[in-house]
């Protein structure tokens, strides 16, 4: 059998490519998921060259800019050793079979389909952000730009006894799946303001000003988007001094310090499959495509504003 990999080969161009296999225990996929912001800015080319090390994927193949095998959402069957014939989520490109140490597979929990539990490695971030966010029962919340994290960041939000929280993005058809995981919603000329916390996810220099215009006094701003290269303006003019306000970054590559001398890498995923156990989050899987048409459909996915987790599969199940 030969095994293939998706390549981004250039600016834009993507491909399957044989490949060899690695060391440790054989996976065959079945679904992986596309991380739509990520992997977008390294399809075009615009990982920044400070962070090639710091950006590189658990079991990424090539170096940025190109060509490079990228990609860290896999669920698939374990074929031999001890942990033959569980289904297993690895942080691994879009491949049809892989190797990885048994270490660095993690079995699904009872309860959650192969199928949903591509968003393990999104939910894995959501649940760092709201650490780092610090927010708390009956804290006012506003998440700015209701992608996939964002979405998981509000429903995780929402859960908090009393928490009141808003999704804020321009596109009306995300209202359905934020009021379904108990947030509100609004476009950007109706996000609320003196908010206790607000969490950046949009990507874009107008989603910081406006997190930046929705924070109450004192209150602490997330910025958990990554903007790839270029810069980033951040308007710290105005009352930002005398509101005292606090900017701070979320990253997914560290646990956070309060947390980091009881919690481990291996905990935290765990702890994001058990998450991932409620149906409603299906709504979040907005699209499917076949292993072998992705390097057709790529681009296309990856440049479409309506698209939330897109997951690929790799066999008829």
């Amino acid at each position: 059998m030969t095994d293939l990999a998706l390549w981004c080969l250039g600016p834009e161009q993507a491909d399957l490519r044989p490949c060899a296999q690695g060391e440790g225990v054989l996976v065959e996929t079945l679904y992986s998921g596309i991380s739509r912001g990520t992997e977008r800015l390294v399809f075009e080319g615009r990982v920044p060259e400070s962070e090639h090390a710091r950006m590189r994927a658990p079991a990424q193949e090539g170096n940025f800019p190109f060509p490079v095998k990228y990609g860290y959402c896999a669920v698939g069957r374990v074929l031999e050793g001890a942990l033959a014939g569980q289904t297993v989520f690895a942080l691994h490109p879009h491949q049809s079979r892989f190797r990885l140490p048994a270490s660095a597979l993690t079995p699904l929990p009872d309860g959650l389909p192969p199928g949903r539990a591509v968003l393990a490695a999104n939910m894995e971030t959501a649940l760092n952000i709201l650490w780092d966010s610090a927010a708390n029962a009956g804290d006012r919340v506003a998440v700015i730009g209701a992608g996939v994290v964002g979405m998981l960041v509000g429903y995780l939000a929402a859960c908090l006894p009393g928490a009141d929280v808003t999704l804020v993005d321009l596109n009306p058809e995300r209202k359905a799946v934020a009021e379904a995981f108990g947030c509100q919603f609004a476009q950007p000329s109706d996000a609320p303001r003196e908010c206790d916390v607000v969490i950046h996810l949009s990507a874009s220099p107008e989603g910081l000003a406006l997190s930046i215009d929705c924070a109450g006094h004192e209150a602490t701003v997330v910025e958990g988007s990554w903007h790839g290269a270029g810069a980033t303006s951040v308007p710290l003019g105005g009352a930002f001094h005398s509101r005292r306000l606090r900017i701070i970054s979320s990253q997914v590559g560290a646990l956070p310090p309060r947390r980091a001398v009881r919690w481990s890498y291996a905990r935290r995923m765990e702890k994001a499959l058990e998450l991932l156990c409620d149906p409603a989050l299906d709504a979040l899987i907005t699209g499917e495509t076949l292993f072998g048409d992705l390097p057709t459909q790529y681009g296309t996915i990856l440049s479409d504003p309506g698209t939330l987790c897109h997951r690929i599969r790799y066999a008829p199940q």
